[in-house]
């Protein structure tokens, strides 16, 4: 087995004295397509945002590539796109230099880009079929080619470990099956990792390798064909939202 590249054990943690995530315990491992699911104020965000190491837990550890989220320095092996990423107002960025902006992680910042940043830009952008908009600013984009945009900027950075924040909330279909061929290219091609965050699994429910359903607690980590075998459905339910999760209690 290889050694994961993201594994939570035992996390806990509360706001106020409610508890938000308990007894949580999950892992990544190369080549893996994972997603992570459950129902709103199930602890999705808060346990996304200690995995990444944005709040630290109350109980439990956490490690990124073998150190803690804090003390994790090889950014570069990291991609992460969060929920409705946003460049600013107005400001007139090209998708080119978006992707582009993915391979500062990836070498040094102050030396002018070489053939493996062309050629890793360019490898993203066919990857997420925005080649012919590559001269288009970002701004001008549809929600979903924006989406696509971000994406390819963290495949531009080449990282082992590809973070996704519901990426597919308001895309429409087309995207999504961009957006699917893109995941399952970067874990097959590139033996990379996927944690992909959503309500929403649709449109990659017969690629993924493992399921993990959080309501506060792991309720179910396994293959999605052990939960299709009792009936349950990844794809869209009423408001795009799985309501057997919401039965969870």
């Amino acid at each position: 087995m290889n050694a994961p590249l993201l594994r939570a054990d035992r996390v806990t943690f509360s706001y106020g004295g409610e508890p938000v995530v308990h007894d949580v315990s999950l892992r990544v491992s190369p080549g893996e397509f994972v997603a992570l699911v459950g129902p709103n104020g199930s602890g999705k965000t808060t346990l996304l945002k200690i995995l990444l190491g944005l709040l630290r837990p109350d109980g439990g550890s956490v490690e990124l590539f073998g150190s803690r989220p804090d003390r994790f320095r090889e950014r570069n092996r990291l991609g992460y796109v969060p929920q409705r990423p946003s460049l600013g107002s107005g400001l007139p960025a090209t998708v080119n230099e978006v992707v582009a902006a993915g391979r500062l992680a990836a070498g040094a910042w102050w030396r002018p880009p070489g053939a493996p940043d062309r050629e890793a830009i360019e490898h993203a952008l066919t990857t997420v079929g925005l080649t012919e908009q590559r001269h288009a600013r970002v701004s001008e984009l549809s929600g979903g080619q924006q989406q696509r945009a971000f994406i390819a900027r963290a495949l531009a950075s080449e990282p082992d470990l590809l973070v996704l924040d519901e990426p597919v909330s308001g895309v429409d279909a087309g995207s999504q099956a961009r957006f699917r061929e893109a995941l399952v290219h970067h874990v097959r091609a590139h033996e990379g990792a996927v944690l992909l965050v959503s309500h929403e699994l649709g449109a990659v429910a017969s690629d993924l390798d493992r399921v993990i359903v959080l309501k506060r607690s792991v309720r179910f980590d396994g293959p999605p064909s052990a939960l299709s075998e009792t009936g349950v459905s990844l794809g869209v339910h009423e408001s795009d939202l799985p309501l057997w999760l919401e039965g969870l209690h």
